[in-house]
């Protein structure tokens, strides 16, 4: 099955030279970002199936089991940060509080964001959770600092969970998808991190209250459940993870 055509995109050799001969601007980072990211979307063709996941009780809704489950929390989190971002370009401050050029990178991680979000959608099939109710009343999308720093947690409750989700799963070619996209997910935490601090580039104090920490390196790695109950601030549907893989 071909999904997202536009990954196409990553074939042209024009592309690849132009990003070779020019200094990256920011700018072109995330869009190759992007691409990078829409590479992963394909493949091979891959899709799930002959693994049905449990159907949803009083419990919530159930994730799965085996790599059906993994994708499913994975799709469970990037349906969140998608839902943000296009809160955040939809408020009519958006304009005012980010220059232009700062609204073209929060467009960019929106559409990585909602790309992300199909694949998964399409990749599940029918093994795919439903869209989730998610709740943002406490966040003040007319506040320039609030949007910054609520992207910059939900960027690296992402990537610690993707880094946390690898050893759950047991095909290659799902591990290597996941290293892609976590990929994405760092640059756009690096992104908002120089929005707030000019250089700041990463640290891990958004996720310190979870246990993370970066004795081993720079990017956290957090179980299921701890990326969930931080997740449920903002998802108003229950979420059943209790047949995930642990090991």
């Amino acid at each position: 099955m071909e999904i997202l055509n536009r990954s196409k995109k990553r074939e042209d050799p024009s592309l690849i030279d132009e990003l070779a001969q020019q200094e990256l601007s920011r700018r072109k980072f995330l869009r190759f970002s992007g691409l990078v990211g829409a590479s992963a979307l394909v493949l091979g063709g891959t899709t799930l199936t002959g693994c049905k996941k449990d159907d949803n009780t009083d419990s919530g809704v159930n994730l799965g089991s085996g790599d059906v489950g993994v994708l499913n929390y994975a799709y469970a989190l990037e349906q969140l940060e998608a839902a943000f971002y296009i809160q955040v370009v939809s408020n009519g401050s958006f304009s005012n509080n980010f220059s232009a050029l700062e609204q073209e990178y929060i467009k960019d991680v929106r559409d990585h964001e909602i790309a992300h979000r199909e694949f998964f959608k399409a990749a599940l099939g029918s093994n795919a959770i439903q869209a989730l109710e998610v709740n943002f009343t406490s966040i003040d999308f007319s506040n320039r600092n609030t949007v910054l720093n609520t992207a910059k947690t939900f960027e690296d409750l992402g990537v610690a969970a993707y880094n946390g989700a690898g050893k759950l799963l047991a095909s290659p070619d799902y591990l290597t998808l996941a290293g892609k996209i976590v990929s994405v997910e760092a640059r756009h935490a690096a992104l908002f991190r120089d929005l707030i601090s000019n250089g700041s580039f990463a640290d891990l104090t958004s996720l310190q209250p979870l246990g993370a920490d970066n004795s081993k390196g720079l990017d956290a790695a957090l179980n299921p459940p701890d990326v969930l109950a931080a997740a449920s601030a903002y998802i108003t549907t229950k979420i059943n993870a209790s047949n995930l893989p642990t090991a």
